[in-house]
């Protein structure tokens, strides 16, 4: 389960989420090690938090605690507490998992 994040996301008119992004992947299937410089940016990734309502009422599909993914370029890195996450519009998840 996602831990409590100190910090809740302004919806505005979109519903805005915060995303934890999975660590990138390190090795292939085969077994071959991937150096850091050919690593791509992860797509997907754990929902910290969620604001409560757009301004027009709408509550997010989204909760807490999901597996989802999201676009590659999606959102906007930020840091909090040391760690690292993705502040992006609920539009840009594509799926959960």
């Amino acid at each position: 389960m996602a831990k409590k994040l100190g910090i809740i996301p302004v919806a505005g008119s979109k519903n805005r989420i915060i995303v934890k992004a999975d660590a990138p992947e390190t090795v292939t299937k085969g077994g071959i090690i991937i150096p850091d410089t050919a690593q791509e940016k992860p797509q997907r990734g754990t929902i910290m938090a969620v604001s409560l309502k757009d301004e027009d009422g709408n509550t997010p599909a989204v909760k807490v605690g999901d597996k989802v993914l999201y676009g590659k370029y999606a959102g906007t890195e930020i840091q909090f507490d040391g760690e690292d996450y993705l502040i992006m519009r609920e539009s840009d998840i594509l799926a959960i998992v």
